[in-house]
């Protein structure tokens, strides 16, 4: 493309177009606050940013299919990762409307564990459902068991979020299905499947650490014990089956079939809409209290979240078309060189937000090696924890447990989350081999 050699970084467009953005995210994050749904600010901003180019560049033609060409590119993008988010979404509400969740909290709170032994359950569980489920889907799940649990020990379900969000993210690190930053590594084709692995040990320093911190301040007392028994609807352990094997197929027809990991989700969505046409077919009211609706499961998809996304991907794309994101990888990758460009990148995922971070880097493209993209997969996911508006996960939650969740109850534990951040990037670092 010519847009390689476009440098419109100190013109009106760019002025233009940076104030447009960081306009729209200041009002992202405000959302806690001004209860406006964050997908909307960036959508705006979205459409105006590439509306200022295409103005810029109205006088002459032949930029216009240019610009055409880099939108177009943008959009794939979106639409690959739109589809598949969209499918994983079904699942999980699939998954929650036959009460797979509920007999996991059930299970939880009916053995008479104390708030010491939920913390580190909570907490473990979330560490190893993330990688599969979703870091944002997982601290959703842990904290309405938290809740369940805590029956309104402030302090015990604050500490125990806090725990969550962190596990959430350590956990979401390692796997491409556990957040959307490594989802994005991996269908940009940038590391394989099974090497995010590599970064499993870094991930659970970065957890270990703070949590180990935290328990001791949890209360010694125990919770009451619950005895409504739950039971998993009819066709919950054979969704689970289907869960699982969408995940198998999207990892093959990425690995094995070199095509986009989403084809293989919307085999699955498939599958899914199969059976629950079987479950309407076989659908007894005497014993059922509704018949599953598929669709009505896909209409319950993060909306806000998917349209975000779509927001950040065009806002984030047209400044790089302008010619920011160009600048900004030569001042930190060229100029810090990768380790600690990568490591202020993930503080960064904080203040931000991880998603347009690492969009950013992966459309900037510096020159790394393996493990140093490994290693700003594993920033921006565990970056994000440093505070509570850093991560899906963070945000959800302080909607979610409201009054005992808070942006500054977070706040008082950055230093402790702070410390299992530098230490993960080190064990990576001494691990890998990497120069600082």
């Amino acid at each position: 493309f010519k847009n390689m050699e476009i440098n419109l970084t100190t013109s009106y467009v760019g002025f233009l177009s940076l104030a447009v953005f960081f306009v729209a995210y200041a009002v992202v994050m405000a959302e806690e606050f001004s209860h406006l749904r964050k997908s909307k600010p960036v959508i705006l901003s979205a459409a105006i940013i590439w509306g200022i180019i295409a103005f810029y560049f109205s006088g002459d033609k032949s930029y216009g299919k240019e610009i055409e060409h880099a939108l177009e590119h943008n959009i794939l993008e979106f639409a690959e990762l739109f589809l598949f988010l969209l499918v994983a979404m079904t699942y999980i509400n699939a998954l929650e409307e036959r009460k797979v969740f509920d007999v996991v909290r059930y299970q939880l709170t009916s053995r008479g564990f104390s708030f010491r032994q939920l913390f580190i359950f909570t907490g473990i569980i979330t560490f190893f459902l993330s990688p599969i489920a979703d870091n944002l889907t997982t601290a959703l799940v842990m904290c309405s068991v938290l809740m369940a649990c805590g029956k309104g020990n402030s302090k015990f379900i604050s500490l125990g979020c806090i725990n969550i969000v962190v596990s959430a993210n350590a956990g979401g690190a390692y796997s491409p299905f556990g957040d959307i930053t490594t989802l994005m590594v991996w269908q940009a084709g940038i590391v394989e499947f099974f090497t995010f692995f590599n970064i499993f040990i870094p991930s659970v320093i970065n957890y270990i650490i703070p949590a180990s911190i935290m328990y001791f301040f949890i209360p010694k007392e125990s919770p009451q014990v619950s005895s409504d028994k739950v039971f998993m609807k009819r066709g919950g352990r054979m969704i689970i089956f289907l869960g699982l094997f969408t995940i198998f197929s999207a990892v093959n027809f990425h690995n094995i079939l070199h095509l986009p990991p989403m084809l293989g989700m919307m085999f699955g969505l498939g599958l899914l809409s199969l059976y629950s046409y079987y479950l309407k077919v076989t659908y007894n009211p005497e014993t059922e209290d509704n018949k599953f609706d598929f669709f009505k499961k896909i209409s319950r998809a993060e909306w806000d979240t998917l349209l975000f996304f779509f927001g950040v991907i065009l806002s984030v794309g047209g400044l790089g078309f302008i010619g920011y994101l160009s600048l900004v990888s030569e001042i930190l990758y060229d100029g810090l060189g990768p380790t600690i460009a990568n490591s202020i990148v993930g503080v960064l995922s904080a203040i931000v937000d991880n998603i347009p971070v690492m969009f950013a880097v992966i459309t900037m493209r510096p020159e790394m090696s393996i493990d140093q993209w490994l290693l700003v997969t594993l920033t921006t996911g565990v970056g994000g924890s440093l505070l509570s508006i850093g991560s899906a996960a963070g945000v959800a939650l302080m909607g979610q447990a409201r009054g005992y969740y808070t942006f500054f109850g977070h706040l008082k534990w950055t230093p402790v989350i702070f410390i299992g951040y530098i230490a993960s990037i080190y064990v990576h670092v001494l691990m890998s081999g990497l120069p600082w």
